[in-house]
């Protein structure tokens, strides 16, 4: 038998003084509550309760129980509550993952909004570039950008980012513009170490033709931040999403490289674990995020 279930049972039936009105405080029915008691006293190989056609009462054996039962009702009734109210109103704390750059560019801002909404919920946020595991590492959810591969995640689209390729009008004056992808062949490339593949840059014509083409270069970095201060500095030509890029493009830091072609652009997503029961802490945030991102974000806009 269930022993927790049958001494909450037993503390209702006492504190009623019935088994039909303990039965329907508890939804159940009266000869299941019946058959509770009396495999509980068939358990503990004692007579819990005295029965008359007029009179319920505990025994002395059951009177004692009551107030070790009583107890236990009442831990478990406040479990119940802490689990329900942390299951209807964010609350808590929230652990969050995601890349560097869009973290401090993008993602730091926009947190105090949500929490404003939710005064009983603390925030957590980790930058870090390197892949994660969500589970592993103890993450509520994490930011991912571009290429996903956590196939046993749930994952929802936030917003996109357009990919430009762009350099500083010294590196151009210095090294010549680039006319066609092949020419990039000949040129300075900051490599991004972290992309799936670094090496191998991929854009499409006006006639819708793919190209791919194979970049070198002697300077590889793994943070888009710091490939931006190298870019400004005329350290060569790079890739990256416009995110990082849109206001030093904007600006006229940075000028767009083969402006003709068009770089495939890139996902935002949110990653979560698989759950039946999803927190609503994890729901809140991936909701506030993407209605957060929903429109044309600025970082497009200013580079259109």
């Amino acid at each position: 038998m269930d022993i927790v279930g049958g001494m909450i049972i037993f503390a209702r039936v006492v504190e009623a003084n019935s088994f039909s009105a303990a039965a329907r405080r508890l939804g159940l029915s009266k000869s299941a509550v019946s058959k509770q008691i009396s495999a509980l006293e068939d358990r503990l190989g004692a007579r819990l309760l005295n029965r008359t056609t007029r009179r319920l009462s505990p025994t002395e054996v059951g009177a004692a129980l009551y107030e070790r039962c009583a107890r236990v009702a009442a831990e478990v009734e406040e479990a119940e509550q802490i689990v329900t109210r942390l299951h209807t109103t964010p609350r808590g704390v929230l652990r969050v993952n995601a890349p560097v750059s869009f973290g401090h560019l993008h993602l730091a801002s926009a947190i105090p909004g949500f929490m404003a909404q939710y005064p009983e919920l603390r925030v957590e946020l980790t930058l870090n570039d390197r892949f994660v595991d969500v589970v592993e590492e103890g993450y509520d959810m994490v930011v991912r950008i571009g290429f996903l591969r956590d196939s046993s995640m749930v994952a929802r689209r936030l917003a996109s980012s357009d990919s430009i390729l762009c350099a500083s009008r010294a590196y151009l004056d210095r090294r010549g513009t680039p006319r066609t992808p092949g020419d990039l062949a000949g040129h300075d490339c900051i490599v991004y170490s972290y992309l799936a593949e670094p090496r191998e840059w991929r854009m499409n014509d006006a006639q819708g033709h793919r190209h791919a083409v194979k970049v070198s270069g002697r300077l590889t970095i793994n943070n888009g931040d710091a490939i931006l201060e190298a870019l400004c500095a005329g350290g060569g030509i790079g890739l990256l999403p416009a995110f990082i890029v849109g206001q030093a493009v904007r600006d006229g830091r940075l000028v767009k490289v083969l402006p003709d072609y068009d770089v495939p652009e890139i996902g935002i997503y949110a990653l979560y674990p698989h759950a039946r029961h999803l927190s609503p802490k994890v729901r809140a945030f991936v909701d506030f995020l993407a209605g957060h991102f929903a429109s044309a974000p600025a970082w497009d806009r200013a580079v259109a």
